[in-house]
């Protein structure tokens, strides 16, 4: 009777942080950071500008080192550096604000680059991988153009893409459709959505709002460094419990309607 037994990939931690702290010189940015993530979850990380949301994502992959606390990705310490770091870099991927193409490479050179250099693979099979990624966010006809030949939200795309193309087993999105035009979004939102039932592990910090109600397991809202809230949508949006947290909600709903 081995089916009674629970998945242990979805019950287990796939991101650990513990008491991370993160300061730029007297400037306290991370505070006490605890945040467990299973295999598999969608988690948005909402709340005001400076709030700590970016740099805590950016921990996650090491963009940014933390001074006080342990963070372990996929059974990795992070936090003991060293070779540590490259292992947790080639399991993350992570699309930024701004898209970080490579402007002289083709969109196809942009997805195959890393593949070859960090995964040994060949030409041919980079080639095949970045198609099928291509082909996943609906943009294969575009692999022979430049990226200032595309729309911004097709360059999203295909950051999207690149990041898949490296097969990581966490994505990473930073406001990955806040530098869009409006008519934009949907085309990148839509490309994430399809991530997020693939079973894909996402973390996306984002104002789409809408977004995180269909989208995420979990809802978290940051504010001062801190972690004030998370909770499943329905209730984090439903019955928000932090006073600042229904300050933002209702700031981002005003502003919502005032567009």
């Amino acid at each position: 009777m081995t089916d009674a037994v629970p998945n242990a990939a979805t019950t287990e931690s796939i991101i650990r942080m513990e008491a991370v702290n993160k300061w730029y010189g007297e400037f306290q940015v991370l505070t006490g950071i605890d945040l467990s993530v299973r295999h598999g979850e969608r988690i948005v990380i909402c709340g005001p500008s400076g709030s700590g949301k970016s740099t805590l994502i950016r921990c996650i992959n090491r963009l940014e080192t933390v001074q006080k606390g342990r963070i372990v990705i996929d059974g990795i310490d992070l936090t003991a550096g060293g070779k540590n770091v490259d292992a947790v870099r080639a399991e993350v991927g992570m699309v930024f604000q701004q898209f970080n193409l490579f402007p002289h490479l083709t969109i196809l050179e942009n997805c195959t680059l890393a593949p070859m250099r960090s995964r040994g693979m060949t030409r041919a099979q980079a080639e095949e991988v970045a198609m099928k990624y291509l082909t996943r966010v609906r943009i294969p006809e575009q692999a022979g153009k430049y990226p200032s030949q595309l729309s911004g939200g097709q360059q999203q795309r295909v950051a999207i893409a690149r990041a898949l193309c490296m097969t990581p087993k966490i994505m990473l999105f930073d406001e990955p459709t806040s530098a869009l035009d409006p008519e934009m979004v949907k085309e990148v939102l839509d490309t994430m959505i399809g991530l997020a039932e693939d079973g894909m592990t996402m973390l996306c910090v984002t104002h789409e709002m809408g977004f995180a109600r269909s989208v995420a397991d979990r809802v978290i809202f940051m504010a001062d460094g801190k972690i004030v809230e998370q909770a499943p949508p329905a209730e984090f949006f439903g019955n928000p419990k932090d006073e600042r947290t229904r300050q933002f909600l209702g700031q981002i709903l005003s502003s919502h309607q005032a567009h």
